[in-house]
């Protein structure tokens, strides 16, 4: 894509914006070789406009956040992290992400002798039912 191609880019999504439009881009390889990417991105953008039942449980407030730091982590997300960001003691997070493991929203990974969970993954197909 050259300047002008660029430049009547940019010009198109800023007339549908001011039109009440919110334009989402997805580069082609990304559509071709990272479709799961777009999904989620996809989702993660639309998930304030849907309502979809969850697999076991309805998420608490305090939950869905978690999981929509967890996206915005690429799907992968340490406990300090989710400590860190919403400044919770670290017990507290060990708790709430044990309780998304139990509703099977989050998997657990677990590290050298396997007695403790230093991170979690997304689980698959989870964000099939992303609300």
């Amino acid at each position: 894509m050259d300047r002008l191609k660029y430049c009547n880019e940019l010009n198109r999504e800023t007339f549908l914006y001011g039109m009440g439009y919110q334009v989402i881009s997805f580069a082609y390889d990304d559509v071709e070789q990272r479709p799961e990417l777009c999904v989620t991105l996809l989702r993660l953008a639309l998930s304030r406009y849907q309502i979809l039942d969850a697999p076991r449980d309805r998420l608490l407030i305090a939950e869905k956040e978690i999981m929509r730091l967890v996206v915005r982590q690429a799907g992968v997300i340490r406990p300090k992290e989710v400590a860190d960001y919403f400044t919770l003691d670290p017990k507290t997070v060990r708790m709430m992400l044990k309780n998304l493991c139990e509703k099977g929203w989050l998997t657990p990974i677990r590290r050298g002798i396997g007695v403790k969970n230093v991170e979690y993954k997304l689980a698959r197909d989870v964000l099939y039912y992303w609300d």
